[in-house]
């Protein structure tokens, strides 16, 4: 079957999303038993030996940072360190599809990001659809009432670490490699949760856990090789967009693995950041069109 390039995007960006929540699933998993920083520790060990390997075989892998760089890869290795450390603690103590939900507010996040901090235009219509996606995501935190999670905040918070990671990376020069960013990401997570070892414990992990943890890094790194190639495949406004399929994943994997399925609030208020997400990829879309001629 020969598919269109948009159609194989689209294909790719979907594998990447279903990577990922299986790693989440996989880390949700084995944290329920295994210290949270232990986990961390041998996941990103493991997913750090696995980038330098694919990096050294490629040759894509230069540790000789540009100086104009060193500044914004500082800034998004403290993104990366603290969206996974507070994502993966919110993740310990809510449902996995309800933390998804929260997440699916990033693009809206990263295009209000772009806008305060690179000045970027944002007219409107997409300052409003960022307004009305984070009132979905209130809907799912429901502050002030009984249905108040405080774990879901600091999902809030694990999604303004990723803007700064995501805005830190759109400065840096094309002279820095995806692999070395990557592998500076994944061995500064590491180191980090190294450090904090011999204050959260260690335990021996079972056979289970170290499947667990072998599973989680394998789909981490599928998901990180396979959404470059989704970027790179069709039309970036067409393909985008398939990010969403994300909840779905992790709605099921919710059900399936953890027996929790959302509720009501929680799904509405993810519809509408998905839906307000969907209307800012078609307007961006729409005046990057407008802009070509005049380019």
């Amino acid at each position: 079957m020969n598919l269109s390039e948009n159609a194989r995007g689209a294909l790719w960006m979907t594998i990447a999303m279903a990577a990922f929540t299986v790693n989440d699933a996989c880390m949700k998993a084995v944290t329920e038993s295994l210290p949270l920083y232990q986990s961390i520790f041998l996941r990103g060990l493991a997913a750090t030996i696995a980038i330098a390997i694919i990096g050294l075989r490629s040759g894509k892998l230069n540790l000789r940072i540009p100086r104009e760089d060193l500044r914004w890869l500082g800034l998004r290795t403290v993104g990366e360190i603290c969206s996974t450390v507070t994502f993966l603690t919110a993740l310990r103590h809510m449902p996995l599809a309800n933390l998804s939900a929260i997440m699916q507010s990033l693009p809206l996040a990263v295009t209000l990001g772009a806008a305060l901090w690179l000045s970027q235009p944002v007219g409107w219509r997409r300052l409003t659809a960022i307004c009305v996606g984070f009132l979905g995501v209130l809907l799912i935190i429901r502050p002030g009432t009984e249905g108040f999670d405080r774990w879901a905040v600091l999902g809030v918070i694990s999604v303004a670490f990723v803007v700064l990671r995501d805005l830190s990376t759109r400065r840096m020069s094309s002279g820095l490699t995806s692999v070395t960013v990557a592998f500076t990401s994944a061995t500064a997570v590491t180191l980090t949760a190294l450090v904090v070892l011999p204050f959260t414990g260690w335990r021996t992990p079972t056979a289970e856990e170290w499947a667990l943890i072998a599973g989680a890094a394998a789909f981490l790194i599928m998901g990180y090789i396979v959404i470059v190639m989704a970027t790179r495949t069709g039309d970036i406004g067409l393909v985008a967009p398939f990010r969403y399929t994300s909840l779905v994943f992790a709605v099921v994997l919710g059900w399936a693995a953890f027996g929790q399925f959302p509720d009501m609030l929680t799904l509405i208020g993810g519809g509408i950041v998905i839906a307000t997400g969907l209307y800012t990829f078609h307007r961006e879309r729409r005046l990057a069109r407008q802009a070509a001629p005049a380019a």
